[in-house]
């Protein structure tokens, strides 16, 4: 009898460390994408009272960090659509939207250490530098060729989201670029 085992996004691949960036995968829990299907606000009220978070403005996320067990956040990921991260949503919720677990689709890996900054700038077409994207801010952009969500989470820590199906090539692609940047520095 085959012997099936659950395995993460990234299996073996992480964690990973080069230089002074590191980078290790993320339990995020449960992944729910919320849509809009009416008002914002009283949906940003449904999830404060629910879960302690609204729904965020466009680029920017609310609640503790998903670093930890236990932490709830809200991540802006597009247009009227957000994820709710670490907790089952409330059936109140779907008063105002829709509801999809997305827990298996999604790949989280933290990038961590002065030279984050440095590696994302290798790979991301937009400024994550600490004055002007802030603790809070998040952006869908690409990474490489990939389409990514990016979230500061600390001063020298990023959030970033992919599809699964692209888990590796984002550990291949960040790695790449932290030895790049730590053999500038050695």
């Amino acid at each position: 009898m085959a012997e099936l085992k659950a395995r993460t996004a990234c299996g073996d691949l992480l964690p990973v460390t080069h230089g002074s960036a590191q980078l290790v995968e993320l339990d995020l829990g449960v992944v729910t994408s919320v849509a809009l299907l009416g008002d914002e606000k009283a949906m940003s009220e449904a999830m404060d009272a629910a879960h302690g978070v609204g729904f965020p403005k466009p680029n920017r996320t609310t609640g503790k960090s998903p670093l930890g067990k236990g932490g709830v956040r809200s991540v802006w990921i597009g247009r009227n659509q957000a994820l709710l991260i670490g907790v089952a949503p409330d059936a109140s919720l779907r008063a105002h939207g829709a509801l999809v677990d997305q827990s298996d689709g999604w790949c989280a890996v933290c990038l961590s250490g002065a030279a984050a900054e440095d590696v994302l700038a290798r790979l991301v077409p937009i400024d994550l530098r600490a004055g002007h994207f802030k603790r809070g801010h998040t952006a869908r952009t690409l990474l490489g060729h990939m389409t990514v969500s990016i979230t500061r989470t600390g001063p020298e820590e990023f959030m970033i989201l992919v599809f699964r199906s692209m888990a590796s090539t984002l550990v291949h692609e960040l790695s790449a670029a932290m030895l790049g940047v730590a053999s500038r520095t050695s």
